[in-house]
């Protein structure tokens, strides 16, 4: 008898993950996937199964705070204050590399990609090894974040070991990346915690926007997040205007529109909320994308909090390059 490709089994993603196997695991952000970040062999496996660009560095999870201080060299006070006020969270810090995280993982970089997941299943899961774990988005590269143990299965079911079920991700943005160039604390993704947040607690912040190549972080590329239908970002009704004629989906930030039927329409968020936004963001995406539709209309959301990182993946939805 076949064993259950998903499931909460612990032991038996602690087995594969020992052995070298790839896991899918929950966070509060989107599903990743996993394996031993300390073995070249485990982390060439990831980039292979999501058909990942060697130059795009990788997120490295672990358990708590304390043992990131076995993975990097430094953490500047601000990273400290960062880590306090957000760990365990949708925050990444990108700090000086011991020689232990494989040259594979971080793209070349001596920096790393850090954080610790706010999730108890994969909490528990980390706190059970004594490796870290390497662990992207686990989706095919470029396409939409995985938010439901389901998403992972269909896009990946066939290249996976297993899929640790946690239910449906609690933010549905990837983490903030913020590292610290020359001692300047500087967001390199908007995620899921404000950037507003994060300057409340350590003052001003640089902004980078996305790289079109070699990206200094995870998660930079400005093609990136992208259904297989073609995605316009804008103002619905002069969009809705000028693609007459055309089958539309449309993704909204509050309402509907009466010239598209109901059930080619996404509303992230009737009451105007930017965090139940951002949960429904991925998912309202990939239902659209599986429609017979020619084009998928969006509008940005308020430029403001976790409105930012909509936005931002919105714009990388619709970049074609």
């Amino acid at each position: 008898m076949t064993a259950p490709l998903i499931g909460t089994d612990i032991e038996r993603a602690i087995e594969l993950l020992h052995a070298n196997e790839l896991v899918a695991i929950p966070t509060e952000t989107v599903y990743g996937l996993a394996g031993n970040a300390f073995s070249d062999v485990a982390v060439a496996k990831i980039f292979a199964a999501k058909n990942r660009p060697a130059f795009d560095p990788l997120i490295v999870h672990t358990s708590h705070y304390e043992r990131i201080t076995e993975l990097v060299l430094d953490i500047p006070s601000p990273a400290q204050k960062l880590a306090a006020a957000f760990m365990p969270g949708p925050i990444t810090l990108l700090l000086p590399k011991r020689e232990r995280i494989p040259d594979i993982v971080t793209a070349g970089s001596t920096i790393v990609a850090v954080r610790v997941p706010d999730h108890p299943l994969t909490l528990q899961l980390l706190r059970a090894l004594d490796f870290p774990l390497a662990a992207p988005s686990a989706n095919p590269f470029g396409y939409i974040s995985p938010t439901r143990a389901g998403h992972v299965a269909r896009q990946l079911g066939d290249r996976i070991s297993y899929i640790l079920d946690g239910g449906p991700c609690a933010v549905g943005l990837e983490s903030t990346i913020v590292g610290f160039p020359e001692g300047q604390p500087t967001v390199f993704r908007k995620g899921g915690i404000a950037v507003e947040d994060i300057e409340a607690q350590i003052g001003p912040v640089q902004v980078r926007e996305h790289s079109s190549s070699n990206p200094q972080a995870p998660g930079m590329l400005k093609s990136h997040y992208a259904p297989g239908v073609p995605v316009l970002l804008g103002d619905i009704p002069q969009l809705l205007e000028q693609h007459a004629g055309k089958r539309i989906g449309l993704l909204t930030f509050q309402n509907q529109y009466k010239e598209v039927p109901e059930e080619h329409q996404v509303v992230l968020s009737s009451a105007g909320d930017l965090t139940e936004a951002a949960r429904h963001l991925f998912s309202g995406l990939r239902y659209l994308d599986q429609l017979p539709l020619d084009l998928i209309i969006a509008e940005p959301v308020p430029e403001r909090g976790l409105g930012r990182a909509i936005n931002d993946r919105l714009r990388r939805a619709a970049a074609t390059g």
